[in-house]
């Protein structure tokens, strides 16, 4: 009788998408995860004991969770409030000498919870808890900038614009370096992966020069074009471009770039001239972020460079012309997907400083294997 499965339970209307949703929490409380799931299995018609054995509980807490969840919905799966003596102690207290700087005579910029448990003569658990309670976390710090730039709308239209609705017959690239890339190289040999194991290297490491990525992204298809340079000059920058122009020898060219003193030297701005099919759109000021080939400076920063190891700079230079070789091979475009106005909404100085969502303004669409 005890394996007798028991009736499906019946789920509220919206309630599986928020119960599913709880299970994958990773920032909740993992007993309501865990209710979660027992009403879940419950609703799939799993029997009592079958769903103790998965869960890892007994039978009479799943049937009591099942019958909260009858009874009063996903609310019943919350904790009761228990009984025994009132909290005396004032969370909203804490958390409001939490967001004052702490007095000049401890020396420190932010409060630790042992710190300031000493400070109110509570225990740092109790702060812990008041600080998880009201989602204060005073040992994290982030960093804003705004763009002072004049005309930051027209900019940020232009370049959008562009990205969203693309000239006919015209190809869309954006151009920038990464400047200064080490080639470093370990002092001893990195020991490969192992099960249970990560990949391991020496602290220290030699250095041995540096060099400058060049690239234009082609936001249709992915496709970079590369070179690395000895340096970061105007005369580096206006050979890049050359190499560019002969890459695509037929078609009018809108290149994206920002406003480095470079892109914008005389000589540059000579030979753009004398080249009526490339046209330039420069991202605003402390917005290179705009700029979608900077994405793909992250991606060849994290995939070859970061735990590279290179014994000169003609190793590191023949290592990053591998990697672009092999990115063209499994290239995918970059979709933006933010009109200029989503952008411009976030960049208003009374929401931007202190928003706590940013959703990414573009996808990467992978149409290879």
């Amino acid at each position: 009788m005890a394996n007798r499965p028991a009736p499906a339970l019946g789920l509220r209307e919206g309630d599986r998408e928020v119960l599913a949703r709880l299970t994958r929490a990773t920032s909740g409380r993992a007993g309501l995860a865990l209710r979660a799931r027992i009403v879940l299995l419950a609703s799939e018609g799993e029997s009592n004991t079958a769903i103790a054995d998965k869960v890892g509980v007994s039978r009479p807490t799943v049937i009591g969770w099942r019958s909260r969840y009858r009874d009063k919905g996903i609310t019943g799966l919350d904790d009761d409030q228990r009984s025994g003596r009132p909290r005396t102690i004032d969370h909203r207290r804490i958390v409001s000498v939490t967001l004052a700087p702490p007095p000049k005579r401890l020396g420190v910029t932010h409060w630790s919870s042992r710190l300031l448990g000493q400070h109110l003569g509570v225990s740092n658990g109790t702060i812990a808890t008041a600080w998880r309670e009201h989602g204060v976390a005073p040992w994290r710090s982030e960093t804003f900038k705004f763009s002072t730039d004049p005309e930051l709308v027209a900019k940020v239209s232009d370049v959008v614009g562009l990205y969203l609705a693309p000239p006919e017959n015209a190809i869309v690239l954006c151009v920038d370096e990464k400047s200064q890339i080490q080639a470093l190289d370990r002092t001893q040999k990195m020991l490969p992966m192992q099960p249970g194991r990560p990949e391991r290297r020496s602290h220290d490491y030699l250095r041995h020069g540096t060099t400058t990525l060049f690239a234009a992204l082609e936001i249709a298809t992915g496709t970079v074009t590369g070179a690395c340079k000895p340096r970061h000059r105007h005369q580096e920058f206006l050979a890049f471009l050359k190499q560019v122009a002969r890459a695509y020898p037929d078609q009018e060219l809108h290149l994206v770039m920002d406003n480095y003193a470079t892109h914008k030297r005389a000589e540059v701005r000579d030979w753009l001239a004398a080249n009526p099919r490339i046209t330039t759109h420069f991202t605003p000021t402390s917005g290179s972020w705009l700029n979608l080939v900077e994405v793909w400076f992250g991606i060849i920063e994290r995939q070859a460079i970061r735990r590279g190891t290179f014994n000169s700079v003609r190793d590191l230079n023949a290592k990053i012309r591998a990697f672009v070789t092999g990115w063209n091979d499994r290239r995918h475009p970059f979709v933006w997907t933010k009109t200029a106005d989503d952008i411009l909404k976030k960049a208003n100085r009374q929401t931007t400083s202190n928003t706590d969502h940013y959703e990414m303004p573009f996808r990467l669409v992978n149409l290879g294997p």
